[in-house]
This record gives C-alpha cells, structure tokens and sequence, in this order.
C-alpha cells in the first residue's frame, strides 16, 4: 500500500497526467501481489467502458457543445441580461443568472468560465470594473452550472456510486437557485462597496420579460423534458443524453436556425476531446479502485473518524474539510472516481442519504477550481481579465463567505437537496 501511495505521489509532483498516475499507480499494486494476475488491471480498464449508464457522459458532452453552436447560449444571455441588468454591477449580476441558466446546457464549471470571461471582460473593462472583481464574478458563478442538471459531475457520482442519477439531477435544483441568490447577494455588497452603478437605469419590464423568455422557450424547457422522461420511465439517464442531443439539433436547425454543418464538425471535435479525456481517466481508474477496495480503505476511513468523534455531523465535517483541502490540489473529476467508491459507503453507514451527501461532495470538489495553487476556473479567468491571483483572491472575499454559507447551509439542512427528488420520485 506504501508503494503505492508513493508512486502516485511522486508521478503527480512530477506533473505527469493524471489518468497515466492513476493507471500507473494501480499497476504498481498488481506487481506487488502474489495472488493476483497482471491481467487484472487489463481486464478493469477495459471493463470500466463496459458500463451502460457511462454513455450519459459523452452524450450530455455533445449536447452541451452543441447548444453553444446553435444559439441557445446566445438567447439565455439576452435573458440573463434582461433580468438583473438594472441591478449595481449589472453585468457581474448577469453572470451568476446566465451560470444558473446554463447548468442545463453545458454542465461544465471551466467551459462556464472560459465563454463568460470572453464574453464579459471587454465590456467590464469598458465598464471600469476592479479587474479581480470582474474575474471573481465570473469564476465564482460558474460553481452553479455543475449542481444544475445534468452536470457531468453528478452523472459520474452517480455511476461509480450507484446512486439514482434522477434523484441527484432533481437534488441539485433547490441549492444551485440557492446559490445563485448568494453569488447574487454577494455581488450587490460587493458592488455597494465599489459604489459601481446598475447597467440599465431601471427594472425591464413584465411585458420585456415576457418576450424574452418566450425567445428562450426551447432552452427552459429542456429540463422540464428531461425530468418528465426520467420520471415516466419513458428514459433513463443514458437515453436521456441521447435525447438531449437529439432535440438541441432540432431546436438548431428548426427553432433558431444557427446550427450549421461547420458548427455541427466543430461540436463533434470539441465533444471527442472532452470524452476522450474523460473515458481515459475512467478506463485508468479502474485499478486504482481495486486497489482501494482490496485494500479495505473505505472501512480504515470509517474507522479513523469514529475514533474521532461518533457524531454524524462532525464527520460530515471532516469529510468536507477534507475534499475542500483534496480539491485545491487535485481535479474534481478525478478525485469524484477516487473517492466516491470511499465515502458512499462511509457516508451511508451514518445515516446520510447518498444523493444528499454526493450533491454536497460535488459542491465542494468544484470550489478546488476557485483556489490555488491548482483551481484552472481561477487561472482561466485571471488570465484572460489581465489580473494577479492576489487581486482576484482580494477582491473576491465576499464570493468566498458566500459560497461557503451555501455549503455550510446545505450541509446542515439535508431537505434541501432531498425534497424534490421524494416528491418528483415518490411512488
């Protein structure tokens, strides 16, 4: 166990990619055990592929791409525009409402973060912004597009846990509306004590409402589509991303018109990347879980917090503290299939609902993207706002008191992640 521990350790400071530590780590295991067979760590990463419910993933991936090339993103700005516009620090305010809007589109925190920051920063910079504001505002809002559904983060919870991947999408709801009020609450301090003025001079009207949201029909019923169809048996989560592709080429060929066969290429270039990276992290995964599991990790973690304290809230405690430290060095994705086979069962033997605990393990891991020295939301927007890590660090104190309230929050009050999946999912 030692060797392996080491080599993951060593591959990783060395800056070696993470699914080939993975996959190297767990091979080092096999090498090390009489009564195992090199084949093993064969036959686990191919097998790994093997999972029905994994074709969600690259699905929801090219629906997601596909949405940004046929106009569908475009609308939901107009209307996240239209809605907090005359708030202070409108454009900052658009941005936590276009983060909500678009967790049913791209699922993606950085690809949330990377479009916002090309798209906001010209404007902020015209608009006088504090450049670390500007990137905090727009790293911190992306957190919510991964807990609306269907984020890829709670499809591969939901998977490698074997946990209802319905009720995870359902739980996500109510926390990132929360969410999105405290990004929201955040930002107008925020812009009260920067004395930066509201972009429109005032409230867009019902009628001006109206007709905006009724351009950006096909994008807000989405959702409602695909919780209809999970909650009628008519698809499961696989089908589901099937289904979603499918009606994002309708909505771009029939509704919008946008999608084109240069668009359509490009979708499909960008979505083999993405689940290529993706499928080799999870192909690699496999030995290394093995590892842990022959291992009896799992029950050592139990055990280790139960002789520090036996009350459930306090090791819920620990294991946050724990993922928020994981996830400032290590990639969400990643550590997802590290862990949840780990805690699901540490979880559930102190009486904690699985889908409540993976909506907050989801919710902590993505912060990491927010933090040094390894969080690539952080990087990217810095980079492109022109800003230091310490502007941005500085200038975000009230974002950071805000997302940690809402986790805090949601922690200690299970119900709101659990409410509307017992209620969509009761029998």
């Amino acid at each position: 166990m030692t060797l392996v521990v080491l080599t993951f350790v060593i591959l990783m400071i060395m800056g070696m990619p993470v699914a080939f530590v993975m996959g190297i780590s767990g091979l080092v295991f096999f090498i090390g055990q009489e009564t195992l067979t090199l084949t093993i760590p064969v036959q686990l990463t191919v097998t790994q592929t093997q999972n029905f419910a994994m074709l969600a993933i690259p699905m929801f991936i090219f629906a997601g791409n596909l949405m940004n090339q046929t106009g569908i993103t475009k609308h939901l700005l107009k209307l996240a525009s239209v809605l907090s516009g005359h708030m202070r620090a409108g454009l900052a305010q658009t941005t936590c409402v276009l983060s909500a809007l678009m967790g049913g589109v791209s699922s993606s925190a950085i690809g949330d973060a990377s479009m916002q920051s090309r798209i906001f920063q010209p404007t902020m910079a015209e608009k006088k912004y504090p450049k670390g504001f500007g990137a905090g505002s727009v790293a911190f809002s992306s957190i919510i597009t991964p807990i609306i559904p269907p984020g890829t983060g709670l499809i591969l919870y939901g998977t490698i846990g074997e946990v209802s991947v319905g009720r995870l999408f359902a739980a996500g709801i109510i926390p990132g509306i929360i969410m999105t009020i405290a990004m929201m609450s955040a930002v107008a301090f925020t812009a009260k004590k920067l004395k930066l003025p509201p972009e429109r001079e005032k409230r867009a009207s019902f009628s001006e409402m109206f007709k905006t949201a009724i351009e950006c029909i096909w994008a807000l019923l989405f959702p409602v589509f695909l919780f209809i169809g999970m909650r009628t048996g008519f698809f499961t989560p696989s089908e589901a991303g099937a289904f979603t592709a499918v009606y994002t080429i309708v909505i771009g060929l029939f509704a919008y018109k946008e999608l084109t066969w240069e668009k359509f290429k490009h979708a499909i270039d960008v979505t083999i990347i993405d689940v290529g990276m993706i499928m080799l992290l999870i192909c690699f995964s496999g030995a290394l879980s093995y590892f842990l599991t022959w291992e009896s990790v799992p029950q050592s973690i139990m055990t280790l917090l139960f002789e520090i304290t036996s009350a459930p809230i306090l090791i819920m405690a620990l294991i946050m503290v724990f993922l928020l430290i994981s996830g400032m060095f290590v990639d969400s994705t990643v550590l997802i299939l590290l862990l949840t086979p780990m805690l699901v069962p540490v979880a559930t033997q102190i009486g904690v609902d699985p889908v409540h605990f993976g909506l907050v393990m989801i919710l902590t891991l993505t912060v990491g993207l927010l933090t040094p020295p390894v969080g690539v939301c952080m990087y990217v927007v810095s980079t492109i706002y022109d800003c230091s890590i310490g502007q941005y660090v500085k200038e975000s104190k009230y974002l950071w008191l805000a997302v940690l309230l809402t986790i805090i929050l949601i922690l200690l009050v299970p119900q709101l992640s659990l409410w509307l999946p017992e209620i969509i999912f009761s029998k």
